[in-house]
């Protein structure tokens, strides 16, 4: 006699990564940190290294829509977290679908910009972005240079940071968490929370390391599994902020680029150089 388990259930709706470091294999291994069931919607396929991406292949949104269908109908699902969309064919269809959905937790990571600063969508993705799924988002968590572009303001301090964050919260979304990531000097990591309360500042110990690939997806993912356990949307984001900074610390020295973060550090028995 098996003892079957039922799990919570959580779905990624992003691209693949085929270096394994971001996008739906960096969100499914996070999903399963948390003890959650991790399901998917592909929406495009990379060919991708530590180095970089030397090709991208979108799926029809046909395609992606059936995927979302097909788990939400049958296994059902707590959360879902939206990452690379690509263009603005899937957004409009994800957002119908999304709107035709049960699912009450969306927890959209933009994917508009690089933390380094380069565009990775068109001006016409980032409009329907902005105007179609943002107004759907439980929590949105944009980077600086996306932060940038939704409250059409340059981000250099925390008050810029606080500011931004209050701008695209009037964009529709439940709740915003502006990412430090791409800052500089004191303010490298640090976040701002904003739900229409009082802006929460979040800090952490700083990692020092080369490999932060897929942080981005990771602590979007992570706030999804937090949601499907039933945590608060603030305690999802402050344990999912948690959760990235041991993976930072237990980054993975793979390839000859930037490595993925460390999703299954507790079970990583390999001695450390």
């Amino acid at each position: 006699m098996t003892n079957s388990l039922s799990p919570p259930v959580a779905m990624t709706v992003a691209g693949s990564d085929s270096g394994g470091g971001a996008g739906i294999q960096a969100d499914l291994r996070t999903f399963a940190f948390h003890q959650v069931h991790g399901t998917s919607a592909l929406t495009c396929i990379t060919a991708q290294n530590t180095c970089g991406v030397t090709r991208v292949d979108a799926l029809p949104p046909e395609a992606v829509v059936a995927q979302m269908e097909a788990v939400i109908d049958d296994i059902g699902v707590q959360s879902a977290k939206l990452g690379m969309l690509l263009n603005t064919d899937i957004m409009t269809a994800v957002a119908q679908a999304i709107a035709n959905s049960t699912v009450s937790s969306w927890v959209i990571d933009p994917v508009m910009v690089s933390r380094t600063g380069a565009q990775l969508i068109d001006d016409a993705a980032i409009a329907t972005l902005t105007t179609q799924l943002i107004p759907l988002a439980t929590v949105l968590t944009p980077n600086r240079y996306e932060a940038q572009i939704l409250s059409d303001q340059a981000i250099h301090t925390l008050a810029d940071m606080t500011s931004a964050a209050r701008k695209i919260f009037d964009l529709g979304a439940q709740a915003v968490l502006v990412k430090g990531g791409g800052m500089t000097g004191e303010f490298k990591g640090v976040d701002v929370w904003y739900d229409g309360n009082e802006p929460i500042t979040l800090t952490t110990t700083t990692v020092d390391t080369q490999d932060s690939h897929g942080t981005g997806c990771t602590l979007s993912a992570a706030i999804a599994a937090n949601l499907a356990l039933g945590k608060d949307t603030f305690t999802a984001v402050r344990d999912a902020k948690d959760y990235v900074t041991q993976a930072l610390q237990h980054a993975l020295r793979i390839g000859q680029g930037q490595g993925p973060v460390g999703h299954f550090f507790p079970l990583f028995k390999l001695e450390r150089g």
